[in-house]
């Protein structure tokens, strides 16, 4: 790793690993997940320490005396030892030094799971016959018993093994491994088993010879990272090391880092708890704009951590870059990870702000759920230049055209589908210099954006941006509903009314008449409907049209113009002409997407893709 960051090599007994653990000395930085490992796999890591097999290398992060995250102890270490300055760090290794150090060090039985992941308390013993035979026979020699160390069977109804006295231990032969490092404690169970039969000296030379020694000679390879170590390399390492599954969330890292921050914790007498400031912030957000919340269809939410970060971000590197302290405006995770907890607070309420008219301008475009959203992440830019430009842009009709055009263009050029880092930049920068009236800068965003004529023809499903942004435009546009027809719907008749994407010409009609047409399920043949209005839309259009006239209480003739609010030609409808109706409407999305990205569409034969 470069930075200055130096690499140490050790091997420590592992006795001195677990004193570490139950001292203190050894802790975990807060955002590590919590220990889960189960009876079988703590069985078959107690066999290989017995055997003297390597275990793995684990990994640590020297503090230097000031832990730059929260730290806590492992699970089964004492509680109290939180307030001692770790030396060591656990980054990697924790779910084996955890299973040890509860199975191994603690007089107490190991709260685990079994093979129905049902909450278990465990004792480890390991059969002393079984153990001295041969190796490949090891994990069978390692036995957990229940709390009251009586192993049962038949529904609890016979006892199989009684473990719950050392007289009991010793006839069974099964020694207890939680004494394992316990000199005295071994010694009075020695004696007590060779009291029992005078061959047992033999059997206890053996095992003594094959197991205890082993046990107790054990090495921890152990890499132990400088404590000049950086945030970003700490991140990097423990994603490459950490195989057991969920990735490392810079959210998580951010928080343990600003809960270590002991200037805080020393002027208002408690650590930053930056989940609960986030949580706040995104129940604010939620309540206002439901956008921000969480997709009823099982997509992402509109909003997340790592999303209001990078806008802060973007914000302090902008204010940098002002001062002519930065070089650059960004929002890559290194500049997440170095946040200083003060400017984080600072900023923190300003663009929750601007998150906020965010909102308010996605209900102007008709963007009100977090499953129509076309991009969560091109909020992100969005929110930064709101919160630099402050309050002037409302009033400033220029300006929110010139943001308006450029989310669209964002959109429906579909140019937050690749990496954004490099765009959020860009946007920020240009976006910002653009409504400053510099001639000389347009958005690379509305520069680059291009809509192809034929991509109306493969906007098929909700996945697409694109294929949302033209759902949005058809309401905002003034669509009305063909059951509900007083007013054109908005912002708050789309939840009202449960509006969705409805096919014009139904799944029925194709399969009758056009079977093989796949232009069925086209952008082009879908509209925003209420879930009123789409249960009368089976069959024909002419007979469905005709029945929602008739409900609407409207003439059929007035009701053609409802029709035609949604850029769709009624007597083409009405005709069952499906060509001339697909040919017209594409021309008319094609028209509706030109005035809002304010360039023309390139037409180009789909065979010159």
């Amino acid at each position: 790793m470069g930075g200055g960051n130096t690499v140490g090599l050790d091997s420590p007994k592992l006795s001195k690993v677990l004193e570490d653990v139950a001292a203190g000395v050894m802790q975990l930085p807060d955002f590590q997940r919590d220990w889960k490992w189960d009876d079988q796999r703590i069985r078959e890591l107690i066999a290989t320490v017995t055997l003297d097999y390597p275990l793995g290398v684990v990994m640590t992060l020297e503090t230097g005396g000031r832990s730059p995250f929260r730290a806590r102890t492992l699970t089964g270490a004492d509680q109290t030892t939180t307030a001692v300055t770790p030396n060591l760090l656990l980054l990697d290794g924790q779910q084996r030094l955890t299973s040890l150090f509860q199975a191994l060090h603690l007089d107490r039985p190991v709260l685990t799971t079994d093979a129905r992941n049902k909450p278990v308390k465990r004792w480890y013993y390991v059969d002393i016959a079984k153990a001295v035979g041969s190796p490949a026979d090891r994990d069978e020699a390692i036995v957990s018993v229940p709390e009251d160390k009586v192993l049962r069977s038949d529904f609890a109804r016979k006892v199989q093994l009684d473990l719950s006295s050392t007289e009991r231990e010793c006839q069974a032969a099964h020694f207890p491994l939680h004494r394992v490092f316990d000199v005295d404690r071994i010694s009075e169970w020695q004696r007590a088993f060779v009291r029992l039969d005078d061959a047992n000296w033999g059997l206890w030379s053996r095992f003594q010879e094959q197991v205890l020694k082993n046990v107790q000679s054990f090495q921890i390879p152990m890499i132990k990272l400088d404590a000049n170590t950086t945030n970003d390399a700490v991140c990097s390492v423990f994603e490459r090391v950490n195989t057991g599954g969920v990735p490392l969330d810079v959210f998580e890292l951010l928080t343990a880092t600003y809960a270590g921050d002991r200037g805080y914790e020393r002027k208002y007498g408690d650590y930053y708890r930056l989940p609960e400031v986030w949580q706040g912030i995104k129940r604010a957000l939620s309540a206002s704009h439901p956008v921000f919340g969480p997709a009823e269809n099982g997509g992402s939410d509109g909003l997340t951590s790592s999303d209001f970060l990078q806008a802060v971000a973007l914000v302090l590197t902008w204010e940098r870059k002002q001062q002519g302290r930065a070089a650059a405006v960004s929002c890559k995770r290194r500049d997440l990870l170095e946040l200083p907890l003060a400017d984080f607070i600072r900023l923190a309420p300003r663009v929750t702000s601007a998150f906020m008219w965010v909102g308010k301008f996605l209900e102007r475009q008709c963007i009100v759920r977090a499953d129509d959203l076309p991009y969560r992440t091109q909020l992100v830019p969005l929110a930064a230049v709101r919160t630099v430009l402050e309050d002037g842009i409302e009033d400033d009709s220029v300006r929110m055209d010139q943001i308006t055009r450029w989310y669209w263009c964002g959109v429906l050029g579909e140019m937050y589908s690749g990496s954004t880092e490099s765009r959020f930049t860009r946007d920020v920068e240009q976006l910002l210099a653009w409504t400053a009236d510099d001639p000389h800068v347009l958005p690379d965003t509305i520069a680059e954006a291009v809509f192809v004529a034929y991509r109306l023809d493969t906007l098929t499903t909700r996945n697409s941006a694109a294929y949302k942004g033209i759902y949005a435009l058809l309401v905002k546009q003034g669509a009305v509903d063909w059951y509900y027809n007083e007013e054109p719907l908005n912002p708050s008749l789309l939840l009202q009314y449960s509006v969705g994407v409805r096919q014009i010409f139904p799944k029925g009609w194709f399969t009758r008449n056009r079977p093989a047409d796949k232009r069925a399920n086209s952008i082009v043949n879908k509209t925003p409907l209420s879930y009123r209005a789409s249960r009368n839309m089976t069959g024909s259009p002419a007979s469905y049209l005709k029945s929602l006239a008739a409900e609407s209480g409207i003439r059929p003739e007035w009701f053609d113009d409802a029709v035609a609010t949604h850029l769709v030609d009624p007597v083409t409808l009405r005709e069952g002409d499906f060509d001339g109706f697909y040919a017209d409407r594409s021309k008319q999305l094609l028209e509706l997407v030109n005035a809002a990205m304010g360039k023309r569409t390139v037409f180009r034969d789909r065979s010159d893709r």
